[in-house]
């Protein structure tokens, strides 16, 4: 299993979680909910170029 460094949006809070994102395995963006960040929890993998997409049509 591919140990990811997570971290959590800018944008979560207490009250209003988020996403949490780890870019530190090459050719990957992972992407998990904050609120579950237990071992066995789904993870989506992206590819940068994919997940730059993303982000980009989202501002």
């Amino acid at each position: 299993m591919t140990d990811f460094d997570f971290a959590k949006s800018s944008y979560s809070t207490d009250t209003h979680e988020c996403v949490e994102v780890a870019c530190n395995v090459p050719g990957t963006v992972a992407v998990r909910d904050s609120k579950d960040p237990a071992p066995d929890a789904p993870i989506l993998r992206l590819a940068p170029a994919a997940w730059t997409r993303f982000t980009g049509s989202l501002r």
